[in-house]
């Protein structure tokens, strides 16, 4: 059986999935864990088909992956590294020197 390669990860379309607010918003809901879509929409408050293809682009940029159990999905993050760096920026954004640290990706 033949080992699943990873699909390898364009920088541009990780900064382009999070050129969005709302998206934005998802990848930090989802730093505290997997969650449910129902959750997600919640979180942005925008509807389930706006939410729907904001998950889409997080997805197909390797930010996110999903999986179904019964009838809801969850979502996790995947990137782990973009919540490092988005918490970098909101340190840096309140006046606070971030401390320099590797990048744990792998």
């Amino acid at each position: 059986m033949r080992e699943k390669q990873a699909t390898p990860i364009a920088p541009d379309a990780v900064f382009k999935a999070l050129g969005s607010p709302a998206r934005l918003t998802l990848v930090r809901t989802l730093v505290g864990g997997e969650r449910c879509v129902c959750d997600l929409v919640e979180a942005v408050a925008l509807g389930w088909s706006t939410t729907s293809k904001h998950l889409d682009v997080l997805r197909e940029a390797g930010i996110v992956s999903s999986d179904k159990r019964g009838q809801k999905i969850f979502y996790r993050l995947e990137l782990a590294c973009v919540s490092h760096f988005i918490d970098c920026l909101d340190k840096a954004q309140l006046g606070r020197t971030p401390k320099r640290a590797a990048c744990e990706c792998a």
